[in-house]
């Protein structure tokens, strides 16, 4: 079999989607290419010579480029099977279908696309996909992985890079020690294929794999894992191991506000194991937008997590999500509030003043009347179901807020500097839906220390929006 895997864009990492089937595949006997096109042309003549092709989609604007993708595929090699795996590809299994996707896989999906391999191997090349396919559309099976085999990926360097406060750049690696999420947030798109379930990636699979990165030059690794601490015991005794191994590795991870509660006493080992940030979904300060999300914690939560990690001396990365059904101009300008008064304004990338939910199929806000009542029917070429605010003036603020995004960030404006734009705009519009006079045009002043560059990725964290046009325009 000669086997191509194809991704379109992952945050900036290079993809372990690509990298841990590979192992699988290429143990089977398979010749296996991988192509990035994040970061490299399109090879047409692998496409032409591949007899299965799999497009991994693992996020909602991955699924994005490929759809545009896949006639240029089938064009180039009609005859190849195609398949679409990764997250967003069972939410989406009618739709790739009318692409001419032939099977779609989700979940854990590196033995599904050893079965489908080796069935085609054996000469089973049905012109249309079989009905139903021999592969389950989702499968939760614990795997035992194999150390993912990233020989034709392009190098680490091609990706995102670490920015330190200093300035200095490290070179930046990925990998993953669990997928899956144990909670059922409503606007997550790892629920409907989940369900409150994780799988776990074996230690010693991820360590080597880190240590496979630490010598193609890794200098910091991102642990892409939806939550870090679904697992707290597997969590830690893989960093504690990965720092006596390399010391002077850096990582990062995601954790849940809650989570951050619940273990508060293992931040320290976080910081004295080479984490330098913490990237936390904290979507909002509203505590009913949090309720509506099914968050499961609170506003002072989040201040309380923010007030341990000043005092861990371990950076915190917040992300939001800004504009909803439930946003108006002036918890809008709490949330910049908030920001402001905990220090965070340089640990915010400029995007998470403009994040507008996304809600795709099999999303749980759907559960929600105040949500089915309010958007329109599905709409397939943005994968997603349309939603205007009720207030036509929050979905202007919206317009506002990203134009100052954009014009701050084609200036280089610093973060602090960008907080400042957006807290103007967001204050103007607070003016008038309040017709107040003393809300002030100058954002206050944000806590000592608040305003010092911190350590960031080139590529900013973002999940459950709406993509940009220029996130939906190819590099290459």
């Amino acid at each position: 079999m000669n086997i191509v895997l194809l991704s379109t864009y992952e945050l900036g990492h290079q993809p372990f989607g690509l990298a841990s089937p590979a192992a699988w595949l290429r143990k089977a006997g398979a010749t296996v290419s991988c192509l990035d096109l994040a970061v490299e042309e399109l090879d047409e003549s692998r496409i032409r010579a591949a007899d299965l092709i799999a497009v991994y989609v693992p996020m909602h604007t991955a699924t994005r480029l490929a759809t545009p993708l896949t006639e240029r595929l089938r064009k180039l090699n009609p005859d190849a099977h195609l398949c679409f795996y990764g997250l967003y590809a069972p939410v989406n299994e009618a739709f790739l279908r009318k692409l001419g996707a032939q099977t779609v896989i989700g979940g854990e999906f590196e033995e599904g696309l050893l079965s489908l391999a080796t069935r085609l191997a054996a000469g089973d090349r049905p012109a249309a996909s079989p009905e139903p396919q021999p592969e389950p559309l989702i499968s939760l099976s614990r795997q035992r992985f194999l150390v993912p085999d990233r020989r034709t990926l392009p190098l680490l360097d091609k990706y995102a890079y670490l920015t330190l406060g200093d300035g200095q750049r490290r070179v930046v690696g990925y990998t993953e020690a669990t997928r899956g999420c144990k909670h059922l947030c409503r606007h997550c798109p790892i629920v409907p294929v989940y369900n409150g379930r994780f799988r776990v990636v074996q230690r010693d699979v991820v360590l080597q794999d880190i240590d496979a990165q630490v010598a193609a030059g890794a200098q910091h690794i991102t642990f892409g894992d939806p939550d870090f601490f679904n697992g707290p015991a597997h969590a830690l005794g893989v960093v504690k191991e990965l720092h006596e191994r390399h010391p002077e590795l850096t990582y990062d991870v995601t954790i849940k506000v809650e989570h951050l509660i619940k273990q508060a006493e293992h931040l320290p080992t976080l910081r004295d194991t080479g984490c330098l940030f913490v990237t936390s979904a904290v979507e909002s300060v509203d505590d009913r937008i949090l309720t509506y999300f099914d968050k499961l914690h609170t506003r002072d939560d989040f201040i309380r997590v923010a007030g341990l990690f000043r005092e861990a001396g371990l950076g915190l990365n917040p992300t939001f999500v800004t504009f909803t059904p439930w946003t108006t101009p002036e918890n809008y300008l709490d949330l910049l509030t908030v920001i402001a008064e905990q220090g965070l304004t340089e640990n915010i990338a400029p995007i998470q003043y403009a994040i507008r939910l996304l809600i795709p199929r099999g999303s749980r806000l759907l559960e929600l009347p105040e949500v089915s009542e309010l958007v329109a029917e599905f709409d397939e070429p943005s994968l997603a179901y349309p939603w205007a605010h009720p207030d036509p003036r929050v979905d202007r603020l919206y317009d506002e807020v990203m134009e100052a995004v954009k014009r701050t960030m084609r200036a280089q404006a610093t973060r602090t500097e960008t907080f400042a734009q957006v807290w103007r705009v967001a204050a103007a519009a607070c003016r008038e839906s309040t017709g107040r006079r003393d809300v002030p045009l100058e954002p206050p002043a944000v806590l000592r220390g608040g305003n010092l560059p911190v350590p960031r990725l080139s590529e900013p964290w973002y999940c459950c929006a709406e993509p940009t046009e220029e996130q939906l325009t190819p590099s290459v």
